[in-house]
């Protein structure tokens, strides 16, 4: 793992990250079956990817079991800043610009850092739904640039998996 860097204090400009939101759906619910994804790697998760994830997830349980039938909560947060460390190109970049020389860069985005076997989205769902928070939890980690796998965190007697 890399050591994360996150004192914003340090930090001038930090990009903001793309995650809307981290609890939707029926939020006052009360869901028997919880299905997890979790990833089976180390990796880091851009803020782009997570919301894209989040995105496809969402949209499928709502389409599918209505607006009050799911509850999806993204269980990490972004804290990592990438930086990079802008290169000219074309013409007579070699005169503009230093090589390696004050290389540090420039922050440009944040990354979650996930351990193996972290959970990254849960979805609470009726016992009735759950193919479809198999589905869209499926869809949702083929956003991810890691391998996922589906655990069911409750409700283990409920269903056959």
């Amino acid at each position: 793992m890399v050591r994360p860097y996150t004192r914003k204090d340090y930090i001038r400009k930090i990009p903001a990250s793309k995650i809307v939101q981290y609890d939707m759906g029926n939020l006052s619910g009360e869901f028997p079956l919880e299905v997890t994804l979790a990833v089976k790697e180390h990796t880091h998760l851009s803020h782009n990817s997570l919301e894209a994830a989040r995105i496809a997830a969402n949209r499928y349980l709502q389409r599918t079991t209505g607006k009050l039938g799911y509850r999806l909560k993204i269980r990490t947060y972004p804290h990592h800043i990438v930086r990079e460390n802008p290169m000219a190109t074309g013409a007579g970049a070699d005169r503009v610009q230093s090589g390696m020389r004050g290389a540090f860069g420039k922050a440009v985005s944040s990354e979650a850092l996930v351990r193996a076997n972290q959970k990254i989205i849960t979805a609470y769902v009726q016992v009735k739904d759950f193919e479809k928070a198999k589905v869209a939890l499926n869809r949702a980690a083929m956003k991810l640039p890691v391998t996922c796998k589906l655990v069911i965190d409750k409700g283990h007697d409920l269903v056959q998996f």
